[in-house]
């Protein structure tokens, strides 16, 4: 069998660390380079500062970098029909839409999270608020390590965006209360932010109706969750044609 070859967007970042390390314990797929603006060797594969050194054309890149590479990745991608798995957070509405039109010509796996776990936590909460919804508060609490920037978490915002879906999009998302001077209304999703530490990863979903409450949680324990979903998801991409994917149907693959 040939191995995916992979490129590593962001090869000398923890994340890209994590998905090395996760490929190299697989015969189905192999790293072919890096690329990222420290070059220092890590594993037995080069490190180029930028898309356009590549020697070699991949067969696939993973991307855990930073929103500004976006617009050269893309540019490379769609110039040599390199299917890309996008699991950098933080993207402006501009950059969403970016990748979905680059989608049309080159296969895409987008996702705000790479975890199994978190995207059937997303199942969980959709059904959850088809059952409760308008019955109960929704409230989404998040927890990072101390370096994360973005707040609240683009897997926060999946979430809320995927029960927002499920009634409807009759919800409106409320951030920060300590501006609010009045009662709850029955149409806010709540979503909070927390960051400290060393915290891979928590998010919570609260559903508090009357007298009673319903939690539904997942929390990471490593970024290796993260880096083995990532380069499932890329020895899934090599073989599709082009489209928008994302961890929905590598779940039913």
């Amino acid at each position: 069998m040939e191995k995916v070859k992979i490129l590593i967007s962001g090869a000398s970042g923890k994340m890209g660390h994590a998905v090395a390390a996760a490929i190299a314990g697989r015969e189905d797929c192999t790293v072919s380079a890096g690329v990222d603006i420290r070059t220092e060797p890590y594993g037995d594969f080069p490190i180029f500062r930028s898309f356009s050194e590549l020697k070699e054309k991949p067969d696939v890149i993973i991307d855990f970098s930073d929103p500004a590479i976006l617009d050269d990745l893309l540019e490379y991608c769609l110039v040599n029909g390199v299917p890309a798995v996008l699991a950098t957070t933080g993207y402006q509405e501009a950059q969403i839409a970016a990748i979905w039109k680059a989608s049309a010509s080159i296969p895409v796996f987008f996702s705000f999270n790479m975890s199994l776990g978190i995207n059937l936590l997303v199942q969980l909460a959709k059904k959850a608020a088809s059952v409760l919804g308008g019955q109960f508060d929704i409230e989404i609490v998040e927890k990072h390590h101390n370096q994360k920037i973005d707040a609240p978490s683009g897997t926060a915002l999946m979430l809320a965006d995927a029960i927002n879906e499920s009634l409807d999009n009759t919800c409106h998302y409320v951030y920060d209360r300590h501006s609010k001077r009045q009662k709850r209304e029955k149409t806010e999703i709540g979503l909070h932010a927390i960051r400290g530490g060393t915290i891979v990863g928590e998010h919570d979903i609260i559903f508090a109706g009357h007298d009673e409450v319903i939690t539904l949680s997942h929390s990471a324990a490593s970024k290796e969750v993260f880096a083995v979903g990532a380069v499932n998801a890329a020895v899934f991409l090599a073989k599709q044609q082009p489209g928008m994917y994302d961890m929905r149907a590598l779940m039913t693959d």
